[in-house]
């Protein structure tokens, strides 16, 4: 008798699509909990005082920057509420599980979309800088932005 693995690659397939739908699930629950410590304090006034003018100036100028300073109490805070930060980890990008790193990606593309010359090309290349991110990691993000036509 000679060894059949059609049921063994049916059953592999099933696992696998088990075990994504369970990401695909935590991905769901992260989206609708994405970002909601800035509608309480100490972030909401913050964000309603900074944001509108941060938003209009280039990501990652000298301006930019200088409304991420005055916004530090409440970015402390966020970043401690939300693992999709690199702030978030002692180590930074280095603690960050996949999860966060999709969720990061997405608000990369969402945030690139709010700045006055926003792009997710070039966040990725201050984000590459920012946060030390490997070439490896780098080209990861850009090979995700090339298929899904971002």
């Amino acid at each position: 008798m000679t060894y059949d693995s059609k049921q063994d690659t049916a059953s592999h397939i099933v696992r696998v699509q088990e075990l994504m739908a369970d990401v695909c699930e935590r991905l769901v629950r992260r989206a609708e909990l994405h970002d909601v410590s800035k509608l309480a304090e100490p972030e909401k006034s913050a964000f309603d005082a900074h944001a509108p003018e941060r938003n209009s100036c280039v990501y990652g100028s000298e301006k930019y920057n200088g409304h991420l300073a005055a916004l530090q109490v409440a970015l402390q805070h966020h970043y401690a509420h939300n693992a999709h930060h690199p702030e978030h980890y002692v180590n930074g990008v280095n603690g960050m599980t996949l999860l966060d790193l999709i969720e990061m990606f997405c608000d990369w593309k969402a945030a690139s979309e709010k700045h006055r010359n926003g792009s997710l090309d070039r966040s990725l290349g201050i984000n590459r800088e920012r946060f030390h991110l490997s070439e490896q990691l780098t080209s990861i993000f850009e090979n995700t932005q090339r298929e899904l036509e971002w």
